[in-house]
């Protein structure tokens, strides 16, 4: 009996000339290195970061574990690269927010929409917070870049607003500085996974209140 034509036009998979299947073709390594954090981000949110091993990651990428390594040392060291770029598009978001809005309006939707931010991946994402944690307990250095972009954001609200004649500052950095520390307990992300969504916006509008009320005194200075 004949053979089955059909059997005649599958497409062979490539061989290294020993019979065996061929590797993983090679890409650049920026793109390699993307292509780890995508699957590693993957499957720290849907299995959570303790539950995934280097091997794990590998595989899903039909990659060796020394591949994984030569890019990300660690599994931590893939956290903090994780967090780094959802920060950046956190910050590149909020960089968003209309410039025409009086400084006091500016401060409340930059509160408003870290808090929500974060609130929204506690219930979507639950084991992203498990990732947070991690890079509290490691001092990675992802929470020291969000802090610094934010202030840097924080600093232009509150310049902008002694340009319009609504705050009175001097020492800009210091006071950025000091009103990030005031809105960690609404917009850390720690802080909003400890609360429920209806206190944290009474919060929230409280303490963003007491920050424009303070910017506003002369005293300030």
């Amino acid at each position: 009996m004949d053979q089955d034509p059909r059997a005649r036009l599958e497409p062979c998979k490539p061989c290294d000339g020993k019979g065996r299947a061929g590797r993983r073709p090679r890409k650049p390594a920026e793109e390699t290195r993307e292509e780890i954090l995508n699957t590693a981000e993957e499957l720290f949110r849907s299995r959570g970061y303790a539950s995934v091993a280097i091997a794990d990651i590998a595989a899903a990428l039909s990659m060796s574990p020394a591949n994984v390594f030569k890019h990300f040392r660690t599994k931590t060291s893939l956290v903090d690269a994780i967090a780094a770029r959802a920060i950046q598009e956190t910050v590149d978001s909020l960089r968003g927010l209309s410039q025409d809005c009086p400084a006091p309006d500016r401060l409340r939707a930059l509160a408003q929409r870290l808090m929500e931010k974060h609130l929204s991946e506690r219930k979507d994402a639950p084991f992203v917070f498990e990732m947070i944690l991690v890079t509290i307990k490691e001092e990675l250095d992802c929470g020291d870049r969000f802090r610094s972009m934010v202030v840097a954001i924080i600093a232009d609200i509150i310049e902008a607003g002694v340009r319009e004649g609504v705050y009175h500052v001097a020492d800009v950095p210091r006071r950025a500085n000091a009103a990030f520390d005031a809105l960690a307990c609404v917009i850390h992300p720690v802080m909003t996974g400890l609360e429920k969504a209806d206190i944290m916006a009474t919060r929230c509008t409280d303490v963003v209140d007491m920050i424009d009320d303070a910017l506003r005194l002369p005293l300030v200075k």
